[in-house]
């Protein structure tokens, strides 16, 4: 094949286009040739008058195509020497991945932490936008104060003070993009104040781990017993912050004693330190009403954490966190620092969710479906795995569920069961060490995401496939 038919066949879609968009279809065309190594480089190319002959239009447009991508690199050319195509570009066609993460084409997927997607109130949600849309001052599209918009702080305020019992001060809380971003933004500024070290607990969220070691922050394990985090050790470690779960402890379920709580606030004041409180599910309580946050006990000791990933999606990226006032400039100034601001159009439409009572709706349904699945886990482990035991709070999105030891070695349940399309967690997965030590199976059970018959049938078939 020659060039310039190379070119020609290339290139003919693109004057195929209306005449207005002709020229910038030309040019992409010739790009992308370019790029994909369809027109390889050293490659002369035909004159400006033949090639507009050939696609059959102005030799304007072929010129400044070619002036154009000249400009760019894509393309050199000499007085005299004809227009080729340079040797600068070097890009491949991008390959597209997904990287959420999933337990593709699993039977029955049990592992924890996502709620169901499908209780969403998307109605509920497009309305709300597009009364933002509809009533949002201009000047409020502009980049934001970096803690969030003022009506939303206010509203959230609000809204924990009542639900979680916080003391929330709308000045001293910032609107973030998720616990993630929350606990990233903590780390900087106790790194700030000379804080290296905190303590996590063990077992316990996998991701705190990761996040303070990026923040250049040191986390050191933090075993449990019955009340909660043990004080003993934190108080021999080298830490001055610890980050616990207090109200549902993730993933054991222990809830913090008030015994504890008292002991974590002393031992903060004793060592000018703080308790970063990560409340990930604190609004779902199903034998009680809930327990009210740690920070309403002291709010100058204790970082509070929460974000809508439970209640209505983790896609969203919208969470809240309120900080000590010894925390607040550093947090806010590397908040201001790091994205400029959480998105406007976001948190007016959220501020407007709350304010009208959407959000306390949501939290209702989100927790009478969750109630009814917990009780068709325990109901169906006590059916298809007699002996087992579930540990901790009837509480969140989880539970732990311990198996009788003839289910055991746990390798070779776990191995059985993931033969079989069953995705589940083994409690050892969230212990820093990575491994249990346990007689039994300990399994991390998920059930928000499962309606309750698709509960029934996973634990079934699990059971199925581990014998016993």
């Amino acid at each position: 094949m020659s060039v310039g038919s190379a070119a020609w066949e290339v290139l003919l879609p693109a004057a195929g286009a209306p005449a207005r968009a002709r020229g910038r279809a030309l040019q992409a065309a010739l790009r992308e040739a370019v790029r994909s190594g369809r027109l390889a480089p050293d490659t002369r190319l035909p004159s400006s008058r033949n090639l507009a002959a050939d696609l059959g239009v102005s030799r304007g447009l072929v010129t400044e195509a070619y002036e154009q991508l000249t400009a760019e690199g894509y393309l050199r050319s000499g007085r005299g020497a004809g227009t080729w195509v340079g040797g600068a570009t070097r890009s491949a066609r991008p390959r597209v991945r997904d990287l959420a993460p999933r337990a593709p084409g699993a039977v029955a997927d049990f592992v924890p932490g996502t709620p169901d997607l499908s209780l969403f109130p998307r109605a509920a949600w497009a309305a709300a936008q597009r009364g933002v849309l509809a009533e949002l001052p201009h000047q409020e599209l502009g980049y934001p104060d970096p803690r969030g918009l003022p009506r939303l702080r206010t509203a959230l305020a609000e809204l924990l003070a009542r639900r979680r019992g916080v003391v929330a001060d709308p000045e001293r809380l910032l609107v973030v993009s998720g616990v993630a971003q929350a606990t990233t933004l903590l780390a900087f500024a106790l790194r700030a104040r000379g804080i290296g070290t905190v303590a996590v607990e063990d077992p316990g969220s996998p991701q705190h781990n990761d996040l303070y070691a990026a923040a250049g922050v040191t986390t050191v394990p933090l075993p449990l017993d019955d009340e909660g985090p043990a004080v003993g050790p934190l108080r021999a470690s080298a830490a001055r912050g610890v980050v616990t779960t207090p109200a549902h402890q993730y993933p054991t379920g222990i809830a913090c004693s008030a015994r504890r709580r008292a002991e974590l606030l002393d031992w903060a004041r004793s060592v000018d330190g703080f308790v970063l409180e990560d409340d990930y599910d604190g609004d779902f309580r199903y034998d009680r009403a809930p327990v009210g946050a740690l920070q309403g006990l002291d709010p100058e000791r204790v970082a509070y954490a929460g974000s809508v990933s439970k209640s209505l999606a983790p896609g969203l990226r919208l969470g809240w966190l309120l900080v000590p006032e010894a925390l607040a400039d550093e947090v806010v100034e590397r908040k201001r620092t790091m994205d400029l601001g959480h998105p406007t159009l976001d948190q007016a439409l959220f501020a407007r969710f709350v304010e009208r009572g959407d959000y306390d709706r949501q939290l209702r349904r989100c927790q009478r479906a969750y109630r009814e699945r917990r009780d068709a886990l325990v109901a169906a482990l006590e059916e298809h795995f007699p002996g087992s035991r579930v540990s901790g709070i009837a509480a969140g999105l989880h539970v732990i569920a311990v198996l009788p030891r003839r289910y055991a070695p746990e390798a070779d349940f776990l191995a059985r069961v993931a033969a079989a399309g069953i995705a589940v967690r083994a409690l050892a997965e969230c212990a820093h060490a990575g491994t249990s030590g346990y007689e039994d199976v300990r399994l991390v059970l998920g059930y928000a995401h499962l309606a309750p018959a698709r509960i029934r049938e996973g634990v079934r078939l699990m059971a199925e496939a581990a014998g016993g």
